[in-house]
C-alpha cells in the first residue's frame, strides 16, 4: 500500500478526508455533473461510506477503483476528484475519471490535476496506457483529453446504459512513450 499526495502549482491531490463528504456530495449530487458520470450517490450518507472506503483500503494499485481528491492549495477546499481504475490482468494499464465542482470548472484545475496524476503513472508507477471514457456530448472533458495529448481511439455505439438508456462511449488513451 500506498501513499498518494501530489502537489502542483495550485493544487494537493491526496486520499479523500471523511469530513469532506458534504462538500463531495453536493458537487457529485449537481445536475451539471451527474448528467456525465456513472456514480450519483443517492445520498451524504453513501459518499460518508465511499470515503471511509477508501479511506480503510489506502492507496492500494492492487484494488480495482480508487478516488483522489483535489484540494486547493490555498485553503484545503476539496473542488474535485480524480478516479483510478487498475486494470487487471497486470495492472500495467488504467482508467482515468475525474470530476470538478461547477463553481471550480473552466478555471484549469481539471487540466492541472489530470497531467499531475498521468504524470504519476508513468513516471512513478511505470504504467504502460492510460485511458479515459467519456460521453461524446462531453466536450469540455473531451477538450480536456485532447489538450494534454490523449487520442480518441474508439467511439463506441450505444454502448454503456445509464439512466435506463443506452449511451455512446468514446475512449480516450495515451501511451507512456508518448507522454512528455
Amino acid at each position: 500500500m500506498q501513499t498518494l499526495r501530489l502537489i502542483t502549482e495550485r493544487l494537493i491531490i491526496e486520499k479523500l478526508k471523511l469530513q469532506d463528504y458534504q462538500k463531495m456530495y453536493s458537487y457529485r449530487s449537481h445536475p451539471e455533473v451527474t448528467r456525465y458520470q456513472f456514480w450519483k450517490p443517492g445520498g451524504e450518507e453513501e459518499v460518508k461510506q465511499f470515503i471511509h472506503k477508501m479511506g480503510k483500503t489506502g492507496f492500494n494499485i492492487e484494488d480495482s477503483w480508487f478516488q483522489i481528491g483535489i484540494y486547493l492549495k490555498s485553503n484545503q477546499e476539496l473542488i474535485g476528484d480524480i478516479g483510478l481504475h487498475f486494470l487487471p490482468p497486470d495492472n500495467r494499464q488504467t482508467e482515468i475519471g475525474f470530476t470538478i465542482a461547477p463553481a471550480h470548472q473552466h478555471k484549469g484545475y481539471a487540466t492541472e490535476a489530470v497531467k499531475a496524476a498521468i504524470d504519476y503513472l508513468f513516471n512513478t508507477l511505470h504504467k504502460h496506457r492510460i485511458t479515459g471514457s467519456v460521453d461524446p456530448k462531453n466536450t469540455a472533458s473531451i477538450a480536456l483529453l485532447e489538450k494534454i495529448g490523449m487520442r480518441k481511439e474508439a467511439h463506441f455505439k450505444q454502448s454503456v446504459w445509464i439512466d435506463g438508456n443506452w449511451e455512446d462511449d468514446v475512449i480516450y488513451a495515451v501511451l507512456n512513450d508518448e507522454w512528455k
